[in-house]
C-alpha cells in the first residue's frame, strides 16, 4: 500500500479541470510505487486511518499516473480502472520492440496512453499508434519548434498537454497553437494587475466578514445580515446540511444554523462564502485549492496545539490564492480585509508559524519532498501524520466544493 501522493491540476482551454497527474513519493521519480501486481491496490491510507481511494485523490476527475519501465513490462497493476485512468509514459522508457508490444498490450485493455514531455525527437513515433494524448515540456521547445511540430499529431487525432505552463500569456499562446490542455500553475497567479472596486453586490460579502472579526461578535448582527440576503442564507443551510459537517440534524432555519455552526465554525463559513462568491469569475480549481490549503493548515495549526480565535491557520490557506482570484497585488488586497496582522503578515511573505504552514501545503501541491521534510522537521511533526492531514483536507475539500458549486460530484472516503 502508498500513502504518500501528491497532484498537478490539468486544466482545458476553459481552465476547468480535466484531470489531475498524481505524483506517487514512494515510487522513483514520482511514477507508481514498485510493488508486486497481486498486492496493487488503488487505496491510500490516511493518518485517521480512513482507506482513500484515487477517484477522491483526483476528485472523481480522471487520473494520470507515470509508470516507468519495469512497471509496464512485468508488472502493471491492471486493477486500475481504464475508464479514469492515464498511463503516462516516462521520457526514460526505451523506445524497443518490448516496450511497443507492452503499449499495445496496455492499450489493448482499454487504457488510454500519454506520452509525457515529449521533445520531438522521432524516435517516439514509434508508439503513436497507441498514444492517445502527448504532453509537451514547454520549457524545453522554443515557440517556432512547437508550433512546427504540432500539425502531426492534430492529423494523428492525438490530443495535446502543454506541459509547464506558469503565465496567462504562455496559456494563451499555447491555447492558439491548437493545444487541448494545459499543466501549470498558471491559473494561480493574477493576471493583469489593476486597481478596481468591488461591485455593491459584494459589499455584503465584506460586511460579513467584518461582522465576524469583530471583537465584539454578535449573533444578531450577523443574522441582520443574512438575512438581507437570501441567496445567502439559502448557502448557508446547503453548508450545514451536508453531512460532513452535520450528520444528525436537518436544520431549516436561519437562526437554528447559526447557533448550530456556533461562533469558530461560522467564522469559518462566512470565510469560504466570501471567497467563492468574490471570485466567482475564476475557474473553480483555485477555489479549491484554497479550501484544501484552508483546511490543511488548521490541521496542522491544531497538530500543533495552537489555540487560535478566529482560526488562523484556516484564514491564511484560505485567502493565500486571493490575488489570483481577484488579479490585485497581496499587499494592496490584505489592506482591505479585516483579518488579524499575523495572517496578513504570513499572506504577504512574513517569516513565522502560519507562512510555515503555508509553505508545507505548497510543497504538497509541487511535490517537493525535500521541502517537506524540511518543514516536518522544523515543525516537529511526523511526515505520516502531515501526509495523513493532507489527504483529509482534499476530501473535506471535495465535499465543501460541492456546496458551493452544485454541479461538483462527490467523493467519499471509505473505512
Amino acid at each position: 500500500m502508498f500513502a504518500y501522493v501528491a497532484r498537478h491540476p490539468i486544466l482545458d482551454s476553459d481552465k476547468n479541470v480535466f484531470a489531475y497527474e498524481l505524483l506517487f513519493r514512494d515510487g522513483r521519480k514520482n511514477c507508481f510505487p514498485d510493488i508486486r501486481p497481486d498486492e496493487a491496490t488503488s487505496k491510500i491510507i490516511t493518518a485517521s486511518h480512513l482507506t482513500l481511494g484515487l477517484e477522491d485523490i483526483a476528485c472523481h476527475k480522471t487520473s494520470f499516473i507515470n509508470f516507468h519501465k519495469e512497471t509496464l513490462l512485468h508488472g502493471f497493476p491492471t486493477m486500475l480502472d481504464p475508464e479514469t485512468v492515464v498511463v503516462e509514459l516516462v521520457e526514460s522508457i526505451p523506445t524497443d520492440s518490448n516496450m511497443v508490444t507492452a503499449c499495445k498490450q496496455i492499450k489493448d485493455m482499454g487504457y488510454r496512453l500519454a506520452l509525457d514531455e515529449h521533445n520531438f525527437d522521432p524516435k517516439w513515433d514509434v508508439f503513436l499508434p497507441y498514444v492517445d494524448i502527448i504532453k509537451v515540456d514547454t520549457l524545453r521547445s522554443d515557440y517556432e519548434t512547437i508550433a512546427r511540430n504540432l500539425p502531426k499529431f492534430q492529423k494523428a487525432n492525438v490530443k495535446l498537454v502543454a506541459e509547464k505552463v506558469e503565465t496567462q500569456e504562455d496559456f494563451l499562446r499555447f491555447k492558439e497553437m491548437g493545444f487541448d490542455y494545459f499543466q501549470g500553475f498558471f491559473f494561480a497567479k493574477p493576471e493583469v494587475i489593476r486597481q478596481r472596486n468591488l461591485p455593491t453586490s459584494k459589499l455584503i460579502l465584506l460586511e460579513l466578514m467584518q461582522a465576524s472579526s469583530s471583537k465584539d461578535f454578535s449573533f444578531e448582527r450577523i443574522n441582520d445580515i443574512f438575512q438581507r440576503d437570501v441567496g445567502l442564507s439559502y448557502m448557508l443551510l446547503r453548508f450545514i446540511n451536508n453531512p460532513t459537517i452535520n450528520k444528525r440534524y436537518k436544520i431549516s432555519s436561519l437562526r437554528h444554523a447559526l447557533n448550530y455552526l456556533g461562533e469558530m465554525e461560522l467564522k469559518k463559513f462566512i470565510a469560504i462564502l466570501a471567497l467563492a462568491n468574490l471570485g466567482d469569475e475564476k475557474p473553480m480549481e483555485l477555489l479549491h485549492m484554497s479550501l484544501v490549503r484552508a483546511k490543511f493548515c488548521e490541521l496542522v495549526s491544531m497538530a500543533r496545539k495552537d489555540q487560535d480565535n478566529p482560526p488562523k491557520g484556516f484564514l491564511v490557506g484560505l485567502f493565500s490564492l486571493l490575488d489570483a482570484l481577484l488579479d490585485q497585488s497581496m499587499p494592496h488586497l490584505v489592506e482591505k480585509l479585516p483579518i488579524d496582522d499575523e495572517i496578513k503578515g504570513a499572506l504577504c511573505g512574513a517569516d513565522g508559524r502560519l507562512r510555515n504552514y503555508l509553505m508545507l501545503a505548497r510543497a504538497f501541491e509541487s511535490a517537493n519532498w525535500l521541502n517537506l521534510i524540511k518543514l516536518s522537521n522544523q515543525l516537529e511533526l511526523s511526515q505520516k501524520l502531515l501526509h495523513g492531514l493532507f489527504n483529509e483536507a482534499i476530501v473535506w475539500g471535495n465535499e465543501v466544493r460541492q456546496t458551493v458549486s452544485p454541479h461538483y460530484p462527490k467523493a467519499q472516503a471509505r473505512g
